[in-house]
């Protein structure tokens, strides 16, 4: 490999002009068993280089607790791409956005109640320098100037639109030169946003999935020499738990990727493979409403969930093919998939009774949020006694995000806060009766202010105007499952719930969890979270990568947090389910 020069005509590899043809492919987001497979097709497509970004938190989700390992193995991905021939653009943050928790933003940074994100609060800029120290010196050999694959080096992520602090990005620069990463770096915006979010003597470069030729424009009026490139080339899009999967016609992607490539830029499609949100990784948005983002990100890109060429693949293969060599190898063929009916799941054990099993209580005057008790991912089991009987009001300064209210362990209402719900009515049955929240975070939200996004129950909560204080909290994050006792039940428990049960297979392979007849929760295949469904879609059914399956049995866990299955059953699917698609 040989590092990429910048001049006024544009990038330079080898001392040759240079396209950089790229797919976002995002190792954290695919089994690690899958990735060489994905970079292979990466390169059957036509692409020279795979994108990446860096999730600070799972990489460091306790401070001084570093990460890099199994699915969170950066150099043995890099080292994979470079075994295929690819050139990497390496996106580490710290802000990734990415539709992921909290923008990649590790939760514990939120334990200071006043701390400015993103900006030069010295409290931040500690914990970045200790990250980019943890992370960065093991990435050294692989850049291209020491002979490995990463051509070039994001800094930040979309700060035009963010620009809360001028002096952010200069001093992020320092950090990264000072850390010794010594190929070229480069900013993306949007083009209304390059201005704000572009520093002197680094490359500018910009994000749009449409009007091509008017996006690239106004990119050479801000930048007047030099490569014209856009890092974010939007083929498909996100999808929001109660939306419908959002896609884009193929041939209308096609048409606007070769008015990119016409004008002689360079690309990289968001995205190649999308992957999934395994376990609580899915981020939200909140523009004056809390919208948080599906399972699947599936993206409607080249690849599907599961590793499949889709229309837009061939498409962009043939447009590609017009510009720069193509392998002469066959479109990848479609892999084998997995389908097995009513798998049922014969044992339960209640969530409430048995919290003890998974958590060790806090106890304190006020709720505690997820953050004060050390929490990233999951929920929080909030537990108070009620003074009197009778009729009661419920409120509740702030659920973040969705609050079942149990008294006596008996449901009596849910608040959530997309709906900007804050208050429950309920009768008390006794004086003593202990009140129960179960909260859910839903996903730290991951672009713009909202990023200061604390879970659990921020604030006091009152019933009938007096606020209740002496509170249990019970972190449940949920990492292991063990020591639950399951036992068989003749009829399902009321609340939420565990369910457990095996089926034997013979060949693992992909396949798609259906959880028809289910109302939402999340869902562990031999002790993997596949991520959350919801019957409210659009989507419904969960990717199994085949990795994650083995030969003969295999265990399947369903956290049910409102009614069961009548039959208690769910299947291998051998299609996905993503739900109807928007017009």
């Amino acid at each position: 490999m040989s590092a990429l020069q910048i001049d006024a005509e544009g990038f330079r590899l080898h001392d040759k002009p240079f396209r950089i043809l790229s797919g976002g492919l995002h190792y954290f987001r695919v089994h690690p068993e899958q990735w060489a497979d994905r970079l292979r097709k990466a390169r059957l497509m036509g692409l020279n280089t795979v994108e990446t970004y860096v999730p600070w938190n799972l990489h460091e989700p306790r401070p001084g607790e570093f990460r890099m390992d199994a699915g969170l193995d950066l150099p043995a991905f890099l080292d994979l791409a470079a075994q295929e021939g690819l050139h990497v653009l390496l996106r580490p943050g710290p802000y990734i956005c990415a539709e992921w928790e909290g923008g990649g933003l590790p939760s514990w940074l939120l334990t200071e109640p006043d701390i400015r994100l993103r900006t030069q609060d010295p409290r931040y800029v500690r914990a970045v320098e200790s990250y980019f120290g943890q992370l960065l010196p093991s990435l050294l050999p692989y850049l291209a100037t020491r002979g490995g694959p990463v051509l070039a080096v994001q800094l930040e992520n979309e700060y035009g639109a963010y620009h809360l602090d001028p002096a952010h990005l200069g001093h992020l620069a320092t950090v990264l030169r000072g850390c010794g990463i010594d190929v070229p770096l480069f900013t993306c915006d949007q083009p209304a946003d390059l201005a704000q979010g572009s520093v002197d003597g680094i490359l500018s470069t910009a994000n749009f999935g449409s009007r091509a030729a008017q996006s690239l424009v106004e990119l050479r009026a801000h930048r007047p020499a030099g490569p014209l490139m856009c890092t974010e080339f939007w083929i498909g899009w996100f999808d929001r738990w109660g939306g419908r999967h959002v896609v884009r016609d193929a041939s209308d992607a096609a048409a606007s990727l070769d008015e990119l490539l016409a004008a002689g830029a360079s690309v990289n499609f968001y995205m190649f493979h999308g992957g999934t949100n395994f376990g609580f990784t899915n981020g939200a948005n909140d523009k004056h409403t809390y919208r948080p983002t599906v399972t699947s990100y599936d993206y409607d890109s080249p690849l599907d969930e599961a590793g499949d060429p889709t229309e837009k693949y061939t498409a962009f293969r043939e447009v590609i093919a017009k510009y720069a060599p193509v392998p002469d190898e066959p479109v990848p063929a479609r892999g084998d998939k997995l389908a097995v009916a009513d798998i049922r799941l014969t044992l339960s054990a209640p969530l409430l009774p048995n919290a003890s099993a998974l958590s060790t209580p806090v106890l304190s005057e006020r709720p505690m949020t997820m953050e004060e008790l050390g929490q990233d991912f999951g929920f929080v089991l909030y537990e108070s006694t009620l003074p009197a009987a009778g009729p009661a009001l419920l409120e509740t300064f702030a659920v973040r995000d969705r609050a079942q209210v149990f008294v006596d362990g008996q449901p009596v209402g849910v608040l959530e806060r997309e709906n900007h719900e804050h208050a429950v009515a309920f009768t008390v049955p006794r004086a003593g009766a202990v009140l129960s929240l179960l909260v859910e975070n839903q996903g730290r939200v991951n672009y713009g202010a909202g990023i200061h996004d604390r879970k659990g129950l921020a604030g006091s909560v009152a019933v009938n105007g007096t606020e209740l204080t002496g509170w249990t909290n019970r972190p449940l994050p949920l990492r292991s499952l063990l020591g639950l006792p399951f036992a068989e039940t003749v009829a399902p428990p009321v609340g939420p719930a565990f369910h457990h049960g095996t089926v034997d297979i013979d060949q693992p392979a992909d396949t798609f969890l259906s959880t028809a007849g289910w109302t939402k929760g999340n869902a562990w295949v031999n002790g993997f979270n596949l991520g959350r469904y919801w019957s409210r879609g659009p989507q419904h059914t969960l990717y199994v990568p085949g990795p994650v399956l083995r030969p003969g049995r295999n265990e399947i866990v369903l956290l049910e947090l409102h009614a069961s299955h009548r039959e208690r059953t769910v299947a291998f699917r051998d299609t996905a389910d993503l739900g109807p698609v928007e017009e």
